[in-house]
């Protein structure tokens, strides 16, 4: 398959923490995936940039996609055009006509926000994105419902979840010795963690949907004063976050480690005790999946997650995890506190937790799954053109 793929969300080349979040997670981990795949010729059109800067850029990069890919339409050499998400896929309306003649796929994969984004001209416009695709791949039940919702043609679409690289994330031979490791390398950022002490992480960009303030001001109360949160990530709740902290008295229990590399983002999977994601409903936001409960799952940290959107897809109870009603403290904390004082059970769910998640949500195998998809219609696509131009041509040539 001759594939080309076209995404906004690339950070800078060899700068991975430029641009970081879960849509370009799936971006990033999707391509390389991708181009590992010896039945797939890839070609890309990528816009690398800083989080900062991608609202600025954004608008030039999709105005030169509306000459790159007729181009590369116009030279027969793509069967399918694949966009990351709904930002670039918005241009599918104009793209119809020279895909339509070059007997080629367009298709799109909604990861959640792009859809929902609560602005009149977007809520008008995605519609008529979804009527010029052939084929739309939501990475969640929870997604796909909105692009339903939105007029998208159920028979247009299929659920293709998220992955994770196993060669990146993988559970430590020894967490004990893996748990020293994360709080020597933290040293003064981790504070004064007790022998024992439940070990909570927490990672993404600090927005209004991932609760990260609800949290800290509703649960760390209700845990053991020896009970710590280690939270990575930064954004614009992240001053409220610290407010929340404040006011609880809470400095010495929950730690803001701010942007984190990718190798101490490994360190906190791998040498803490318990995932959590505790996301709360925000009209015309989603959680559209939450790549981050993946990577977590593969170095073997169970999950403790609101029952929400699309976290609902990822976790499965008692096998990766545990899923709580959102904005529920108690339950939150009951969920936690049934592994304080039990290292077996703590152990156990650790081995399941990152067993599922290779099985289940590898990104080779979620990429299979998109190509078999893409190959399945696509060629449908162009066997329908070929035999309306073979018709048209029978009807000239018998005029």
């Amino acid at each position: 398959m001759r594939l080309l793929y076209v995404s906004h969300s690339f950070p800078l080349r060899g700068q991975p923490l430029s641009n970081v979040g879960g849509m370009q997670r799936v971006a990033t981990g999707l391509h390389a995936a991708l181009a590992r795949r010896p039945d797939v010729q890839l070609s890309s059109l990528l816009l690398e940039t800083t989080w900062e800067a991608t609202p600025y850029r954004v608008p030039g990069f999709l105005a030169g996609l509306l000459v790159a890919i007729p181009r590369a339409l116009a030279r027969g050499d793509v069967d399918a055009v694949l966009f990351s998400s709904m930002v670039t896929a918005g241009l599918s309306p104009a793209l119809a006509g020279p895909a339509r003649r070059a007997g080629a796929l367009l298709a799109a994969i909604p990861v959640g926000r792009d859809v929902t984004l609560p602005t009149p001209i977007h809520q008008w416009w995605v519609p008529r994105a979804f009527r010029a695709l052939g084929a739309v791949f939501p990475i969640s039940p929870a997604v796909e419902a909105e692009c339903l919702a939105r007029g998208l043609d159920a028979a247009k679409t299929q659920v293709v979840p998220c992955g994770v690289d196993p060669a990146l994330f993988a559970a430590p031979l020894d967490r004990a010795a893996a748990r020293r490791d994360l709080l020597g390398s933290l040293g003064a950022a981790a504070g004064d963690v007790p022998e024992g002490a439940l070990l909570l992480v927490a990672v993404g960009r600090h927005q209004e949907r991932k609760g990260f303030g609800w949290f800290v001001e509703h649960v760390m109360p209700r845990l053991p004063p020896d009970a710590r949160l280690l939270l990575g990530g930064e954004g614009p709740m992240t001053p409220a976050i610290r407010e929340a902290i404040a006011r609880g008295g809470l400095e010495d229990r929950v730690r803001l480690l701010g942007r984190v590399s990718e190798e101490t983002l490994r360190a906190l999977y791998r040498g803490g005790d318990l995932f959590v994601m505790p996301n709360v409903p925000v009209a015309g936001d989603i959680e559209g999946f939450g790549v981050v409960m993946l990577e977590a799952g593969l170095c073997g940290l169970p999950v403790v997650a609101a029952d929400l959107e699309g976290i609902s897809d990822v976790v499965t109870e008692g096998v990766n995890g545990h899923l709580v009603p959102s904005r529920d403290a108690a339950a939150f904390a009951a969920a936690i506190l049934r592994y304080r004082g039990h290292a077996d059970r703590l152990a156990a769910a650790s081995a399941s937790a990152s067993a599922h998640t290779a099985r289940a949500f590898s990104w080779d195998a979620v990429a299979g799954r998109l190509v078999d998809e893409l190959r399945a219609r696509g060629t449908g696509a162009r066997r329908t053109e070929t035999r309306g131009a073979g018709a048209r041509r029978a009807g000239g040539e018998a005029a």
